[in-house]
């Protein structure tokens, strides 16, 4: 994903921790690291006027030790820990030394866990008192360790904040990926599910064309003519249908977006699939008896009865099969296929239609149930709610 304002944002934050890559410093860390040495410089600056009362080896050594603090933030970041430890202990003696020692503690309470930044907190707080001791001021020592111990207590919390704001910056990264992964996912399902709907029934017709083609080879010219043009029509409806879903998937659209589902089939298309399978040499009774049905709910139950035509197909070829509709608003809509179990044909399959059948009215939060007769009978019964 493209950011606007990419160069805003801490180079922690720009990378990605399950790579394991290291990621340049940004523009906003280079800005935030000239602030940090303009402000380790100025506060060392400020304690100028308390060493005019130092001997000489001493005032010098402050100001080398002050020097060498302020040029050390830029180390920071790549060794946080060691030199918050080094300026920390420095700072027990060395006044000048107290400002890089406060912001390297500020680094460790954003870049490490408590139990590492929680021992760099009590170290400082333990360097407070001795510097109060030999170093006071007008205050006085308490006064002085006082003012110091909320001063370092501040700059931690001021840390541990700015690590709270980006420890919830990861987790909400971390949702989005799985969010994404799971929406991959459901699209994926999507996609096999509307694939095995719309090749599985053609190509079954298909199928049983050229299986009559096959095993009728002394048929009348005629009636060959008619298979084989019901052969070419049920490829060329298969192929366009596929070009109309592997359209959709070309569709371009914006990261994350999910595709737009093809124009899909509704109760008022179900006499056109029975008379389909009725040329195809089905023998089947429809009894449809609902009035207008919502798309969703029509397109529904128009892919069950699809799948349930073709597996009597592959499963009963030549029995008798009776497709009753029916239902209105409030009570739900009832779909139920029968037919009688004959020799599976040699038509193969995948032997998870009626699993996606089930899937699929469940996600519509009815029901779907097959069973086998006393009698001999194949039977799927689906149950669709209907809202008022």
């Amino acid at each position: 994903m493209k950011l606007e304002y990419r160069w805003l944002l801490p180079s922690v934050l720009l990378g990605d921790p399950d790579e394991g890559r290291p990621v340049r410093r940004s523009t906003r860390d280079w800005i935030v690291d000239i602030v940090v040495f303009v402000a380790a410089c100025g506060l060392a600056v400020l304690t100028l006027p308390d060493l005019d009362g130092l001997a000489r080896p001493l005032r010098i050594s402050e100001q080398v030790f002050g020097a060498l603090a302020c040029a050390s933030v830029w180390l920071r970041r790549r060794w946080p820990v060691t030199l918050s430890v080094v300026l920390t202990l420095l700072s027990a003696v060395f006044v000048m030394v107290g400002g890089g020692a406060a912001l390297a503690l500020f680094t460790v309470a954003v870049h490490r866990p408590f139990k590492i930044s929680g021992i760099v907190l009590g170290l400082n707080l333990l360097t407070v008192f001795p510097l109060a001791w030999w170093r006071p001021d007008e205050l006085g020592p308490l006064w002085t360790a006082g003012v110091m111990v909320l001063i370092v207590l501040l700059v931690f919390g001021w840390g541990v904040v700015v690590r709270s704001r980006r420890q919830l910056v990861y987790s909400l990264r971390e949702q989005a990926k799985v969010a994404g992964r799971e929406a991959r996912r459901l699209e994926r399902e999507r996609i096999a599910r509307e694939m095995h709907d719309v090749l599985a029934h053609r190509i079954s017709i298909l199928s049983l064309h050229a299986g009559a083609l096959e095993f009728r080879p002394d048929a009348p010219a005629e009636q060959i003519a008619k298979a084989a043009g019901a052969i070419r029509e049920s490829a060329h409806q298969a192929l366009q249908d596929l070009r109309e879903v592997i359209g959709v998937l070309r569709q371009p659209g914006e990261q994350g977006e999910l595709l737009p589902e093809r124009p899909q089939p509704t109760l008022a298309d179900l006499p056109s699939l029975v008379e389909e399978s009725r040329e195809a040499g089905m023998e089947v009774e429809l009894r449809l008896d609902v009035e207008q049905a919502p798309e969703s709910l029509g397109r529904t139950a128009y892919r069950i009865v699809q799948e349930a035509l073709t597996n009597a197909r592959k499963h009963a070829p030549g029995a008798l099969v009776r497709v009753g509709v029916e239902g209105g608003r409030g009570e739900g809509l009832t779909i139920a296929v029968r037919n009688k179990i004959g020799w599976p044909s040699a038509i193969p399959g995948t032997g998870t239609g009626l699993i996606g059948l089930a899937e699929r009215a469940e996600l519509a939060g009815g029901r779907l149930e097959h069973r086998r007769t006393p009698e001999g009978d194949f039977v799927l019964e689906a149950w669709l709610p209907w809202q008022t």
